[in-house]
């Protein structure tokens, strides 16, 4: 990416859609208009300001858009705009890739954390598995 103004423009940008929750709402929401009950429930771990957070921020750079209907009790839809099912091919794949490799990188993760634990512990000078305890950690 250049170091311009127009790069770092896009930076901004890119950490707009690329922040945690972004792509995963925009998925979403290109499926059709949703609620936002529908989508907290669709959304495991997310918290109902984080996503009060995650589409206003998406509305304000005009990705999603909010309708508000008329009637009691207050009904309100989220939806992609017609900018924003630009992304939807780009979200959709990065969606489809995460569920696909969760396996591969719950794995990777497990063997990076046990080699990581194997470095530390011989830094304090034992093995892992002949490692003793100090006193103050045995339970």
């Amino acid at each position: 990416m250049e170091h311009t103004p127009a790069g770092c423009r896009a930076r901004e940008i890119l950490d707009r859609v690329g922040d945690k929750w972004s792509l995963l709402v925009i998925s979403l929401l290109g499926e059709r208009p949703k609620r936002f009950n529908e989508l907290k429930r669709e959304i495991d771990g997310i918290s109902q300001r984080m996503l009060t957070v995650t589409l206003r921020g998406l509305e304000r750079d005009g990705i999603v858009t909010r309708t508000v209907y008329p009637v009691v009790p207050p009904r309100v839809e989220y939806a992609v705009t017609p900018m924003g099912a630009t992304l939807m091919e780009v979200s959709t794949t990065l969606v489809r890739w995460a569920e696909s490799h969760l396996e591969d990188i719950d794995a990777a993760r497990a063997a990076y954390d046990a080699r990581a634990a194997e470095e530390e512990a011989l830094k304090e000078g034992a093995a892992p598995e002949n490692r003793v305890l100090e006193p103050s950690t045995r339970r």
